[in-house]
């Protein structure tokens, strides 16, 4: 790839930035959510992983949750499948739950395993077929049948923590296993917001496809509290996906996870942006 000088200079302005913040974050655990349009658009694909493989390379431990909303939409459609989400959730019946296993755990799983290998990292899958590390029940909300739909209980910790001492980046399809070892479709937020818990990560991030939490006059929150955060949670305009991000992202800073953050994943190297400068490029909770 040729760059031109200016393109040279803005490339060693942002290194020198991020330099505090490669120091700050060094050894740290970042747990990052991957969804949205960053999931389905090639070059923001190609971006995405190839700061997941920077972020390890300059000594952070990225751990990466993913989901995989629209592609598992796409299969139904072509298998004649009928969706409905109920607060952020899809209701999942038997054969829906055959497709997220099929899409999620494997198809998309490998695919983000191999972009990041593509760009030099080294990335291992954890998905419904191996390890089996998120331990669930199924959801029950006393209004709504939501089906194979789940929520976590634990998370199990050894594989992982295995994993980053061996300098590899865990790749998680959230599917869950119930007592009765059947698989549950867990949302990607709740899961990546449980594992930094677990994990005791430096920060979860959240991708989205809007700038990050918006005011009721859809004006962009750079920065909120815990206590502001669960008052905003009560607000009307807070809705459908974007609750069980608010909600992830409230528990996580709660147990103990220094900092979450909401970020637009449609920007071009979002994660990099939102750990490297100080501005970012979302919402963060802190």
């Amino acid at each position: 790839m040729t760059i031109n000088r200016k393109q040279a200079e803005n490339i060693a302005s942002v290194l020198s930035e991020g330099l505090p913040y490669i120091q700050k974050f060094k050894n740290k655990i970042i747990v990052v959510k991957y969804g949205g349009a960053a999931m389905v658009e090639t070059k923001l694909k190609e971006s995405f992983t190839r700061d997941i493989a920077l972020m390890k390379l300059v000594g952070m431990r990225p751990v990466i949750v993913h989901g995989g909303g629209p592609q598992i939409g796409e299969e139904l459609k072509k298998a004649g499948i009928f969706s409905e989400f109920i607060n952020g959730h899809r209701v999942t019946t038997k054969e829906t739950m055959n497709v997220v296993k099929q899409v999620l755990g494997i198809k998309v799983n490998k695919e983000i395993v191999q972009l990041i290998k593509t760009h030099g990292g080294k990335a291992v899958s954890f998905n419904h077929k191996n390890f089996k590390i998120i331990k669930a029940t199924k959801t029950d909300d006393g209004e709504s049948d939501l089906g194979y739909v789940g929520q976590v209980t634990r998370i199990l910790t050894t594989e992982l923590l295995k994993s980053l001492k061996n300098d590899l980046i865990p790749v998680i399809a959230p599917i869950g296993l119930d007592k009765k070892n059947v698989f549950l479709n867990i949302n990607a937020d709740v899961v990546a917001g449980r594992v930094a818990q677990s994990l005791k990560a430096e920060k979860l991030i959240l991708l989205t496809d809007v700038k990050g939490i918006g005011d009721s006059n859809n004006n962009l929150i750079s920065k909120i509290s815990l206590q502001n955060g669960r008052k905003l949670l009560k607000e009307d305009f807070i809705k459908g996906g974007m609750t069980p991000k608010l909600t992830a992202a409230l528990e996580a800073k709660k147990n103990g996870v220094k900092s979450s953050h909401i970020i637009d994943g449609r920007v071009p190297h979002a994660v990099l942006l939102e750990v490297l400068t100080e501005e970012g490029v979302g919402t963060m909770i802190s």
